[in-house]
């Protein structure tokens, strides 16, 4: 009798699990999210003020549930994307206040930049919004 109600309740976890995966918050069409600045190989001076662009939908706090909106959040020097079903964690940087710019104190060396826009909660929206990567110099 307990390995069915354990069964039950694994399979109902499942379900859950299945359902937050399909639910997730659509992005508009056409949208995109990029880094306006530092540009794609540029030499640049710790620290390095990074400004993030968005087209094609509004940037709103975390927590706020509005359509077409979201946040940024910031990969540096990552091996790989998080995953895009569920919600970032330390792996990036957040933005939930809804910030466009940061400043970064970055060693001397080459360094990678990638823009993710999360929802409400911090997930990649469907289809994720994610920006090419960017290669700096940090002299």
């Amino acid at each position: 009798m307990k390995l069915i109600k354990i069964a039950v309740v694994c399979v109902a976890a499942l379900a859950s699990l299945n359902a937050m995966a399909d639910d997730r918050t659509p992005s508009a069409a056409g949208a995109a999210v990029y880094i306006v600045s530092p540009a794609n190989g540029e030499v640049v001076s710790s620290p390095v003020k990074v400004v993030f662009g968005l087209s094609g939908m509004g940037v709103a706090p975390a927590g706020t549930e509005k359509k077409n909106t979201g946040h940024h959040h910031l990969l540096v020097n990552g091996k790989k994307l998080p995953a895009m079903d569920s919600r970032m964690g330390k792996e990036v940087k957040h933005f939930g206040g809804g910030q466009t710019e940061t400043t970064l104190a970055l060693a001397p060396g080459k360094h990678t930049l990638q823009l993710i826009l999360g929802d409400k909660a911090h997930v990649p929206h469907q289809p994720p919004l994610v920006s090419a990567v960017v290669t700096i110099v940090v002299k």
